[in-house]
């Protein structure tokens, strides 16, 4: 081009193409070279004094028009659930616009703060100026942390409350947020590194006092991100849900289907009922039922209840409180059953024969009322010769035909040889102001075992009727662990004494023998820690790739509704498979739910995991609160993790893990050897490796964090002496570690 462009070219550029908006795209776009840049550059600088142009960093805009394609950043869901998007850096004169997000088919889920790149329309509404369609996400939204914030002479730092870091921050004094020295706070990273070489921060939200009894599980909730307030739509939708009524429903309000759960149970979604089958053709066999509170009648598909439900994907379980995957006026009542009330269900007609094989289902969608909503103490109690004034009646019309269908399936259960892993549940009891009373382990019940089998048998029945009937779903997938792993168990295997032979196909039987093997020993929980840890994580797919732990070729959750999404979308392709209600489109499987099947089996299955780590993360604190007042005391454990930088000792007592920092181990050097997870005292010759029984001294419990910190005083009983210049000062040479023979089980019943 042999002259520079008018001012009024260059804005029709700009606006016509928005991403080639640098100075060196629009000199390659008018030709211009030389020394002829000079003078563009001029004139940019000119548009840019006039209000026309905004520079950002390297490009020009029009700072009163959004391009058609835009860096936007995600902003908060409204009270209708639809998500909004905002430009990144708005120069304008005029209100930034509003922008409602259009989600594509595969579009990935966006957070508030994600920054994308998107293409915008202007359109024509009350609500927004623009809608803006995916084009790609760029980044995610400003990292988020928890810490404790401490005061300086110029705005002060956050301390973080994460186990495993000693990384802070520092906030300026426009960015504290009003925040007060030792409070618990939100903040978000704006910059990196600033004064005192610490990356910078700005608090968002004040939490309180770290150290109240009910802050724990408020701090894994913020600092996991789980959803702990529902939006005004989704809890006015459930406020709005009435009784069900019979209509079209089976009307299973005669039969006796009773609820059993744990006796602190804060919801109620599964009952059952069996009885002999009378068929002479399937002579001592069963006929099993179990109901499921329909909760797709109530969360149908696009509503807000449905968004929220699919966001959060579960329920997560504190010892304090629970954040549920539905409002508590569904979730506590019309989709908890309830004992003496109408409810509506979906159940499951099981036929068994003598063996516990299963013979054939039917579904239903019903109308039942529970006549006792039991807890599983009581039961197992009742079966063993102590009936109460509530199970006495029930003992032999429900109780024992219930144990009776279940030695069948244990029948079936011990041919079919799923993986037997049985570990200790542990229970944390608070008393009413939060603080912990009590740490101990749950008793395992043939009453908790048996209401195991029967919603095993129930998700096997959804899953395969559902197969019948060619209507997708959400499997529950557990793949087989790959080979890094079961060789790690089998290194875990040798140096406890047993053995885990190698095999073309890895098999459950295998395992379970050698689960079998450690049982009754005292290395029966390493075992199966060990065994545990060698397994893939289960997940959520539309594709039917089996389930390897329960040694089931098809299996789709069905049993828990109320707190699993993917339960609801098994249900939901339940209701469309069978053509239920006058419009079974209404709460069936939406054209939605089938296009995005995938990308929900995947949302949900990442919400499942950081739920897992929440509670783990929670547990973790409360055992750290209730040791705070026992350092300097004296705990035997068990060696059960080797790193290179020391080793986790599980307490016997409690169960809680704590660290033994290497460094305090003396003044040699320990070599890790990850193969064997062993760290060998290069001076010494000690080897201190997995399984090893071990008395040590607490010497840190930080309630905050959750982590505990220990010192090693004996391995195997004998007491240890730090080599070198450690602690002590002593020197000494601890006997080496021997291989150790496969221990003796304890005697006693079998």
């Amino acid at each position: 081009m042999s002259q520079l462009p008018t001012k009024a070219d260059i804005l029709q550029w700009i606006s016509d193409n928005p991403a080639l908006t640098s100075k060196r795209d629009i000199a390659k776009a008018f030709g211009i070279k030389g020394a002829a840049r000079i003078d563009l550059k001029r004139m940019l600088k000119d548009l840019e004094g006039e209000g026309h142009l905004a520079k950002r960093k390297r490009s020009y805009d029009d700072p009163n028009r959004l391009p058609p394609v835009s860096v936007l950043k995600v902003a908060e869901a409204d009270r209708d659930g639809d998500l909004f998007l905002a430009p990144h850096d708005w120069q304008g004169d005029a209100a930034e616009p509003r922008i409602l997000y259009v989600p594509g088919k595969d579009d990935p889920a966006l957070a508030p703060g994600d920054r994308v790149l998107a293409r915008v329309t202007e359109v024509a509404d009350d609500d927004h100026s623009h809608e803006g369609r995916l084009i790609r996400r760029l980044s995610a939204g400003p990292r988020r942390l928890l810490g404790i914030y401490r005061t300086g002479s110029e705005g002060g730092r956050i301390v973080p409350i994460d186990k495993g870091t000693d990384r802070e921050w520092t906030v300026g004094a426009q960015d504290t947020g009003g925040a007060r020295d030792g409070e618990l706070v939100e903040a978000e990273q704006t910059g990196p590194k600033g004064r005192m070489g610490l990356p910078r921060a700005r608090i968002v939200t004040r939490l309180g006092d770290p150290g109240a009894a009910k802050a724990v599980s408020l701090i894994a909730i913020h600092q996991h991100g789980l959803r702990d307030e529902f939006p005004d739509a989704a809890v006015l939708e459930a406020e709005r849900a009435k009784p069900p009524e019979l209509g079209d429903r089976t009307d299973l309000r005669d039969l006796p289907l009773v609820t059993i759960d744990p006796s602190d149970a804060r919801d109620h979604d599964d009952a059952v009922y069996a009885h002999p089958d009378d068929d002479p053709k399937n002579e001592g066999g069963h006929v099993l039922w179990v109901a499921i509170a329909d909760v797709a009648a109530y969360v149908t598909p696009g509503s807000a209840l449905d968004r929220e439900a699919r966001e959060r994907g579960n329920s997560t379980y504190f010892p304090d409180r629970v954040v549920p995957m539905l409002p508590d006026a569904l979730s506590g009542d019309l989709c908890s059953l309830h004992e003496g009330v109408e409810r509506a269900c979906i159940a499951v007609r099981m036929v068994i024969d003598a063996q516990g094989t299963k013979r054939g289902q039917e579904f239903f969608r019903g109308l039942m009322r529970s006549p006792a909503s039991l807890h599983y103490e009581e039961v197992q109690a009742a079966i063993d010769g102590g009936p109460t004034e509530r199970t006495d009646p029930l003992l032999e019309t429900v109780l024992r035909p219930l144990y009776a269908a279940y030695d069948a399936l244990r029948s079936a259960r011990a041919r079919r040889e799923p993986l037997d892993l049985d570990l200790p549940e542990r229970r944390i009891a608070l008393s009413e102001a939060g603080e912990v009373t009590s740490v101990a382990f749950r008793d395992r019940l043939d009453a908790h075992r048996l209401i195991e089998e029967f919603m095993i048998l129930a998700n096997v029945a959804a899953a395969e009727e559902l197969e019948r009937q060619r209507t997708p779903l959400l499997y529950r997938v557990h793949e087989e662990p790959d080979a890094d792993r079961i060789e790690a168990l089998r290194e875990t295997a040798k140096a406890s004494g047993f053995s885990l032979p190698k095999g073309q196909v890895l098999r459950t039987a295998a395992l379970n023998r050698l689960l079998h093997d450690a049982a009754g020993t005292e290395l029966s929980e390493l075992i199966s820690m060990s065994t545990l840890r060698a397994m893939t994580q289960a997940y959520y797919a539309p594709a039917n790739l089996g389930h390897f732990g329960l040694a089931l070729r098809a299996y789709g959750h069905f049993t828990s509704p109320i707190r699993r999404y993917a339960d609801l979308i098994v249900h939901r392709a339940l209701v469309t498979a069978h053509g239920w209600g006058p419009d079974p489109q209404g709460d069936g499987l939406s054209a939605f739910d089938v296009e995005h099947l995938a990308a929900t089996g995947k949302a949900i299955s990442e919400a499942e995991r950081r739920s897992m780590i929440a509670e783990r993360d929670t547990n973790d604190r409360y055992l750290a609160a209730f040791l705070a007042d026992k350092v300097g005391a004296e705990f035997a454990g068990r060696i059960s993790g080797v790193q290179a930088f020391g080793v986790f000792v599980k307490l016997d007592e409690t169960g809680a893990d704590g660290l033994v920092p290497v460094r305090s181990l003396g003044a040699e050097y320990f070599r890790y050897d990850r193969d064997a997870q062993i760290l060998h005292g290069t001076e010494s010759g000690t080897e201190i490796g997995l399984g090893q029984r071990v008395t040590v001294r607490l010497a840190e419990a930080v309630p905050v964090t959750g982590g505990l910190v220990l010192e090693l005083l004996s391995i195997e009983g004998e007491a240890r002496r730090a080599t070198g210049r450690g602690r002590s000062g002593k020197a000494g040479r601890p006997k080496k570690r021997k291989l150790r023979k496969a221990p003796s089980k304890r005697r006693g019943k079998g």
